[in-house]
């Protein structure tokens, strides 16, 4: 994928004079990640390092190593994550996993090693969150993946289609790609503009297809979305293709019902046609048609896993959306559609909240979870409402698209 380094580098951890970068990513995306390298010395980086990870190898042991083993993480993986945030690196991640790989490996064995990791690494995460570095999630193609996508071709087209398609989201199909995403960026930020002066109380959902549902705003709550500034100043991109404008919701006040619009794809297994009912900010009731137990299991996690953390809008227009297709991977998925997710909330979508105990983020409505599970409600007919303190209603999304 042409100028694909470049793109992540600049456009999205914008790699400053002798930064330290450090990549993670699956083997089976070796020569994406070694051309995000390049890119990054390019770009006058001190050094960068790549972190392998092999989701074959993580299956086997799952299968064969118990819950105890699983929920050992050494001190030594931790420090090592923290060494790089301590000395100024800048992450990268590359998203690009087999839908399938772990849909027969015991969920409770994923749980049990998912919290741990939670735990361990919860000091770094905060630095992630909190913007404290700059950081970038992206993709790349890999061959189960594609099949997955795309059953009715050979190996060799589907994995060329679904390079194309990444392409295109990612815009790297367009003459100058920095220029593109520069232009989105602007664009999502003119809109998060339009959206923090009218400080709107209540969101209002309606769509043909069942979601009937209202949750308040934090005071002084912020939409972001597309590039934004850490704590050091440096302007960076989060999610490489990004579409989405998003803030945290007061989770007490949710109340209602959401129906999802597209499969969620969670640790291997699929949720499909599900709704969530809430009533003061509680999850009351939940429904699928397949999958109700991984829902159980996400919600079930800890106590504001059943709970409201983030608020997401997505035009029907975006270039995701207008290929019709299911990615079977979030980064994808949920810039499609609008979207809510439960769990963890940003901190930063609330003015003064960076920094505050879970504690005093709970006392202004703002999440907190170890989970953090995106699921989309987007339609073609969605209207969104947005309520002013003193009543007034003015329309934020009309038939699926931005109207403000």
């Amino acid at each position: 994928m042409k100028e694909f380094g470049t793109l992540i580098v600049r456009g999205g951890v914008n790699v400053q004079p002798g930064q330290l970068v450090v990549i993670n990513s699956p083997i089976e995306c070796a020569v994406y990640a070694r051309d995000i390298m390049q890119a990054a010395y390019e770009a006058g980086a001190g050094d960068c390092l790549i972190q392998w990870r092999d989701e074959e190898s993580a299956r086997i042991r799952y299968n064969y190593a118990t819950c105890e083993a699983l929920s050992v993480i050494p001190d030594w993986m931790t420090e090592s994550r923290m060494y790089y945030a301590r000395n100024g690196a800048c992450f990268i991640t590359i998203a690009s996993e087999d839908p399938d790989i772990f849909a027969q490996v015991d969920p409770m064995k994923m749980r049990a090693h998912a919290l741990a990791a939670n735990k361990a690494y919860g000091e770094y995460w905060n630095i992630i969150t909190q913007n404290q570095c700059t950081w970038c999630v992206v993709s790349a193609p890999n061959q189960a993946w594609a099949c997955k996508m795309f059953p009715d071709v050979t190996p060799e087209q589907a994995l060329a289609q679904l390079e194309e398609a990444i392409c295109k989201s990612m815009r790297l199909d367009r003459e100058d790609p920095l220029a593109a995403l520069t232009e989105n960026n602007r664009l999502i930020a003119e809109r998060a503009a339009k959206l923090n002066a009218l400080q709107f109380k209540t969101l209002r959902y309606r769509n043909q297809i069942g979601t009937n549902f209202t949750i308040n705003l934090p005071d002084k709550h912020i939409w972001q979305g597309g590039a934004e500034p850490a704590q050091n100043g440096v302007i960076f991109t989060a999610n490489i293709p990004t579409e989405e404008i998003y803030t945290a919701p007061d989770f007490r006040t949710a109340n209602g019902t959401l129906v999802s619009t597209m499969p969620l794809c969670h640790q291997g297994r699929l949720v499909e046609h599900f709704t969530l009912t809430f009533k003061d900010g509680e999850l009351v009731d939940y429904t699928a048609e397949e999958g109700r137990a991984v829902l159980e299991n996400i919600f079930s996690a800890d106590t504001g896993a059943s709970r409201l953390g983030e608020i997401a809008l997505v035009e029907k227009r975006s270039p995701i959306a207008q290929m019709g297709l299911l990615f079977y991977n979030t980064l994808f998925d949920e810039n499609a559609s609008c979207h809510f997710a439960v769990g963890s909330a940003y901190p930063s979508c609330v003015e003064g909240s960076i920094g505050l105990s879970e504690e005093e983020l709970r006392g202004k409505g703002v999440n907190c979870s170890d989970e953090h599970v995106d699921f989309m409600i987007g339609t073609d007919d969605l209207e969104i409402t947005g309520i002013l303190a003193d009543g007034t209603e003015i329309p934020i999304f009309v038939q699926g698209n931005f109207c403000l």
